[in-house]
């Protein structure tokens, strides 16, 4: 039987539909039309995939890493453990320095970063983490000198004493604002259209945090601080992701989540999330602290790669946008 043209098709669809107030049989294949089942509409996605390079997935590892390492700063310090704390707020520190030239870097001019602080938004992820990278560095910075200088006396008198104090509201404002820079960036990507990424906007800021908070024991381990409560950061922090790992290997959204499930992105992030979760909690009960710490960092590095490259797969996939609406 010969297949009747589209437009035909559509005449006689009518017909019955204004004769019988129905339609049977068929109707029209548009699969090679002007609206594709696949590439989305006239060609191009139904959403705008992310345009990101390299530099978001770098940002958000070391705005989590700097952010969660500077919540860390003032409890080392309520349990007298200054030299973690010094630590602390030095890897907090570089942190604030290399996130804004980071985004600079993706936004290519320093100006269109300098724009965004030229609003406040409230409703705006992306106006709001500006706000909280700024205020993040504007505590770190003069914390970490006032910190620095009142550990070694270079004053003394009322003016060390009000270093001190300068230095012990400054570093609980980083941690303030360390908290929120490590964990906006889970509500920046949930907050969007891309299917993988708002299926998942509750766990997201959770698994940001959880995995800047482990990366930051990690790196304070390896930079010699090994101290029971570091080890139990790290403990905490790969049981998360564990908890994770195995939240996101189920499928519960079906064609809307499988750029998670059927593709190879999915993967990386599974991948990161092995080397932050069931890994270094192995190795952390073995006693290999090191080889946890290393695995740590890579897996939160991977994972934040991996959310990325899903994004841009999600976002490019018609069906799953359409899916996720229903």
């Amino acid at each position: 039987m010969l297949k009747m043209p589209n437009e035909s098709r559509i005449d006689q669809l009518r017909e019955e539909a204004w004769a019988k107030g129905a339609v049977t049989g068929h109707g029209v294949d548009v699969a090679n039309g002007p609206i594709p089942r696949r590439p989305g509409y006239y060609g191009q996605p139904v959403v705008r995939p992310p345009v990101w390079t390299w530099e978001i997935p770098i940002y958000f590892f070391v705005g989590g890493l700097g952010g969660m390492s500077a919540v860390i700063a003032p409890g080392a310090l309520l349990f007298h453990h200054l030299d973690v704390a010094r630590t602390a707020m030095w890897i907090a520190g570089i942190g604030s320095v290399l996130s804004p030239i980071l985004l600079i870097m993706d936004l290519g001019r320093p100006h269109l970063f300098i724009n965004m602080l030229r609003v406040f938004k409230p409703q705006s992820a992306m106006s709001m983490g500006a706000w909280i990278l700024a205020a993040f560095g504007t505590c770190v910075i003069p914390g970490l000198i006032a910190l620095e200088l009142h550990t070694l006396h270079l004053f003394s008198g009322a003016i060390d004493q009000i270093l001190g104090v300068a230095a012990a509201i400054l570093i609980f404002g980083s941690a303030t604002f360390g908290m929120l820079l490590a964990t906006y960036t889970g509500v920046l990507i949930g907050a969007t259209a891309i299917p993988a990424w708002f299926l998942h906007q509750r766990l997201l800021p959770i698994h940001f945090g959880a995995a800047g908070l482990g990366s930051a024991a990690a790196l304070l381990e390896l930079l010699g601080h090994r101290i029971a409560p570091l080890n139990a950061i790290g403990i905490f922090a790969a049981i998360v992701e564990t908890v994770l790992l195995i939240w996101l290997s189920v499928d519960k959204h079906g064609v809307a989540d499988r750029a998670i499930h059927q593709h190879g992105s999915g993967w990386l992030i599974r991948t990161g999330e092995l080397f932050t979760g069931p890994i270094p909690l192995v190795l952390r009960f073995a006693g290999a602290i090191p080889l946890a710490a290393v695995s740590f960092l890579f897996g939160a590095l991977v994972s934040r790669f991996g959310w990325i490259a899903v994004g841009k797969v999600s976002g490019r996939d018609p069906e799953s946008v359409f899916a996720s609406q229903e």
